[in-house]
């Protein structure tokens, strides 16, 4: 049980770093060979997915949510997990910004625990469903 809840607050913290736009705890949270794709596209490295995200979503407000974990400790210092997903992504209107969406799907990933703390090894995020989002005006907040 202490192993499932460590893999619960290590997934609590990458939302949560998404969100607060921390990358660079954000690739920390991966293993060092880490494979991450999502919706289809693969990153070299925890660094590269990290370097996207930040380049991507930029300073646009975002909100990440992590649903009814199915974790399995499959060895001493391995795991498995499935996660339900949602995120919200929303951009500053302009020309060329990109399209804000609701997204919904699942998170399958692995973990490892090394030197004592466990690191995502591996994370496949597929989303089911996006529903669009218009963009907004700072100023109209």
């Amino acid at each position: 049980m202490e192993s499932i809840e460590s893999i619960k607050q290590l997934k609590a913290r990458y939302f949560r770093f998404v969100d607060e736009k921390r990358h660079d705890e954000l690739a920390a949270l991966f293993t060092p060979d880490a494979k991450i794709v999502t919706d289809g596209i693969a990153f070299g490295s925890p660094a590269d997915f990290a370097g996207t995200v930040r380049d991507f979503i930029g300073a646009a407000p975002t909100v990440h949510h992590g649903h009814m974990p199915e974790i399995e400790i499959t060895a001493q210092d391995t795991a498995s997990g499935i996660w339900a997903m949602e995120d919200l992504l929303t951009f500053p209107a302009g020309e060329n910004a990109p399209k804000g969406h609701n997204g919904y799907g699942q998170y399958r990933e692995t973990y490892r625990r090394v030197d004592g703390n466990w690191l995502i090894e591996s994370l496949s995020l597929t989303r089911f469903r996006k529903d669009p989002l218009e963009n907004w005006t700072p100023d109209s907040v």
